[in-house]
């Protein structure tokens, strides 16, 4: 009876192909489909609290004025040749310019020139909705801390203050493009007010820029007056100083220099001449001496040409003629031998020629001797000149150090005084002429639109953060998907066959499967029985036989589909014991087990269907009336299996049920009884009358009577709740019980929301084509 095979698992598992590392747009444009509600939804609230803005929003007018910063006006007050401003100094005054218009003395200068200390829609603006809270917050605090007492005067300079600090608020400068052109513009609810404070802004940067030339210029006219008194006086005296000290060291220049400067200059000169000389001389002595040290056939052969012109002349017809008898001598010698008379005279005659030349090299040797002596006296001669000159020249170097100091602060004192006389000149003139260096080229007006609130633009901002914050949500949402949606899914996360969708059905589904479902409903509503005359044995509820009441509904198509699977995989079993699970309480299993044993009963083929959930037999509480015996006092063996079986007459479907309550307050170990060898035996007689057993089991999450019957089944239809039931919790279950995941047949995936169902699948998915798919199931 309980023959092994093959693991189901391992034969249905195929792999999946491995993912696109590319983005899949179908998954994303399905996704945006999906969450395009909760995206419309939160769109159409942003669109309302925008209009709602726009309605009770205060409407602003803003005026503006240009300011032209033009270096060019005060051309006439500067020098030709002044330097130009390159663009990072334009870009620093530019940014300066902005500053001292934002600035806190330039607010105060315009609430008194513009009398705006006492304007109401300055100093108390109105407030939004958050500033009227605000202020109520503030109000409430201010009644219980003591207020303390001000003067008319601090009032005044109160309201002032604030009237300044409103204005730096709502105050906007800003450059135009990369021009030299500041645009300044004022927001109000008045739009008078808007122009009279941007005309007085315009107006009071001119101002200042005038009173800020003219103020500098009154500063550096007084300040250098000043400085040239105290200059001329410091020049004249250092000039005097100078020519005391001349007179008083007899320090008398040519060409700027003193004359025992000019001497020592020249001695110098004529003793670098005088060492250059002696050392040429010594140089050319010992040559010639080490010459004439080494003997005369030696020096013949060493002997040099020298320098000077008749002993250069001598020697070299010396040396010429002792060459040509030396080579007549070596042919006669090679011809006729050593001891030729004709050789032998002609080497007398060499070595004669040789001692002339050695003499004339000793008289050389002797000139150079006599030279290098002269020059080496001349050389001292100098020497102790220079010595006595320098000694002489101390004392005067010594105050022409002191003259040179007194020259050169004369010098600067002058070359200030100059230049503090030229800037003098130009402040004295720049001080006349009340020119700035800005000009106003636009004027403001009154202006006739409010500038905010935009409508275009605040509508389409709330349409943008709507679209924003609702694509947040629907990614939130997606993030928080983690439920079976699809067949797919099945496959890939389980590496299990999928059966088929299972509609949802009751109150909640959104619309039945087919016509005739429909109807049915309307007659029988939820929890209804079947009338007396269709059942006389059992009275399921009519959610228990929906595939008799819409056989041709999608809901009884997947049945099929899995009685199908059932026969094929285990095909050859003359009885097959099917058990029927799920992870979770509440997924439905027990209508999928009632209904696929009223399929299986239909077709005539012998079926029984057991309540084998111990702890909530549901199936059980349906029959009608309540049985007194069942699966407990079967197993235990207190009575017959035949005795506790109830028979529906209508479908000829076996039920084995539980004694409601019976079994949870006799039994503590529910476990145990399934696994008992009664269950094995009740097992073994059940198959030998009836083809197909469904058993009911409870979920395999919270207990462990599924895993206790797993041996004892032929294979298993899991039931999993559509978008419920946790994708990862199903695997572990299943990870976790082996024997049963072989064992599983296939898995339904109950309670689907079909006409959500295609919102999760990608185009050209089965679950598309559900609409043309129901072709087939309406009557």
């Amino acid at each position: 009876m309980n023959e092994r095979t093959l693991p189901l698992k391992a034969v249905l598992h195929r792999d999946q192909p491995d993912a696109d590392s590319f983005i899949d747009l179908d998954r994303l444009l399905t996704i945006a489909a999906r969450r395009m509600r909760i995206v419309g939804v939160t769109v159409a609230i942003f669109i309302v609290l925008g209009v709602l803005y726009l309605l009770f929003a205060t409407p602003y007018y803003t005026a503006s004025t240009q300011v032209l910063l033009d270096d060019t006006l005060s051309r006439y007050t500067e020098k030709d040749n002044a330097p130009q401003d390159d663009r990072t100094q334009a870009d620093m005054q530019i940014a300066s310019a902005i500053e001292v218009l934002k600035s806190n003395n330039m607010a105060l200068r315009v609430v008194d020139e513009a009398k705006l200390a006492d304007v109401t829609t300055i100093t108390d603006p109105p407030k939004s909705m958050v500033g009227v809270v605000v202020d109520a917050i503030k109000s409430v605090k201010n009644i219980f801390l003591p207020r303390p007492k001000l003067t008319e005067q601090q009032i005044r300079d109160a309201r002032r203050g604030k009237a300044a600090a409103m204005l730096q608020q709502s105050i906007a400068v800003e450059r135009v493009m990369r021009s030299a052109v500041l645009s300044i513009s004022y927001r109000s609810p008045d739009p008078r007010l808007a122009a009279k404070v941007t005309q007085a802004y315009a107006t009071a940067f001119l101002t200042d820029q005038l009173n800020a030339n003219f103020d500098a210029s009154e500063r550096a006219t007084l300040w250098l007056q000043g400085r040239l008194d105290d200059l001329a006086k410091r020049a004249q005296a250092a000039s005097l100083d100078v020519e005391k000290f001349k007179a008083a060291n007899g320090l008398t220049q040519t060409g700027g220099e003193l004359m025992t400067e000019q001497q020592l200059t020249d001695l110098t000169k004529q003793l670098i001449i005088a060492q250059a000389d002696a050392a040429s001389a010594a140089a050319r002595m010992n040559q010639f001496k080490s010459i004439v040290d080494q003997g005369p056939q030696n020096a013949v052969k060493n002997a040099i040409v020298s320098g000077q012109t008749n002993a250069n002349q001598v020697l070299q017809d010396l040396r010429t003629r002792y060459l040509s008898i030396e080579k007549r001598e070596q042919d006669v010698v090679t011809n006729f031998g050593a001891n030729h008379p004709q050789a032998m005279a002609l080497k007398t005659e060499k070595d004669n020629v040789g001692g002339q030349i050695f003499q004339e090299l000793k008289q050389l040797t002797s000139s150079y001797s006599n030279e290098f002596d002269v020059t080496q006296s001349r050389v001292k001669s100098l020497t102790d000149s220079i010595q006595k000159l320098t000694g002489t020249n101390s004392e005067a170097n010594i105050a022409l150090v002191h003259l040179r100091e007194l020259e050169q602060k004369a010098s600067a004192l002058k070359t200030m005084y100059e230049a503090f006389l030229g800037r003098y000149e130009v402040a004295s003139q720049s001080q006349s002429l009340p020119v700035t260096k800005a000009r106003i080229i636009s004027e403001a007006g009154v202006p006739v639109v409010a500038s905010s609130p935009k409508k275009t633009m605040s509508i389409a901002l709330s349409i943008v953060i709507g679209i924003v914050v609702g694509a947040g949500l629907a990614f939130v949402q997606e993030m928080q998907e983690r439920y079976f949606r699809l067949e797919s899914d099945i496959r890939s996360v389980l590496g299990q066959k999928s059966l088929g969708y299972l509609p949802r059905m009751g109150p909640r589904a959104k619309k039945p499967a087919n016509s005739k479902l429909r109807r049915w409903r309307k007659k029988f509503p939820v929890g209804a029985t079947v009338a007396p005359a269709v059942t006389e044995h059992l009275g399921l509820d009519r959610m228990m036989r929906t595939v008799i009441d819409a056989p041709r509904s999608a809901f009884t198509e997947a049945l099929r589909n899995t009685k199908l699977a059932i026969d094929i995989i285990l095909q050859g079993r003359a009885s097959r014991v099917i058990g029927v699970v799920s992870a979770l309480p509440g997924e439905g299993k027990s209508t999928v087990a009632a209904n696929l044993a009223v399929l299986l009963a239909s077709t005539g083929k012998r079926t029984l269907l057991i309540d084998a959930d111990l702890r909530n037999p549901s199936l059980s509480r349906l029959l009608q009336p309540a049985p007194k015996v069942g699966l407990v006092e079967a197993v235990l063996g207190d009575i017959s299996w035949e005795d506790c079986i109830k028979i529906d007459q209508e479908t000829k479907l076996a039920v084995l049920p539980i004694v409601p309550g019976a079994a949870a307050r006799s039994l503590v170990h529910t476990n145990e009884l399934m696994a008992s060898p009664g269950m094995s035996a009740l097992l073994e007689n059940v198959r030998q009358s009836f083809d197909y057993i469904v058993v009911d089991l409870a979920p395999m999450g919270p207990v462990v009577d599924a895993k206790a019957f797993s041996p004892l089944a032929d294979g298993f239809v899991y039931v999993v709740e559509w978008g419920k039931t946790p994708t990862k919790l199903v695997a572990d279950v299943l990870d976790a019980e082996p024997l049963i995941s072989n064992k599983v047949l296939g898995v339904l995936l109950n309670k689907t929301d079909m006409q959500a169902l295609s919102k999760y699948s990608d185009f050209g998915g089965s679950e598309k084509f559900r609409n043309q798919y129901n072709k087939y199931y309406v009557e």
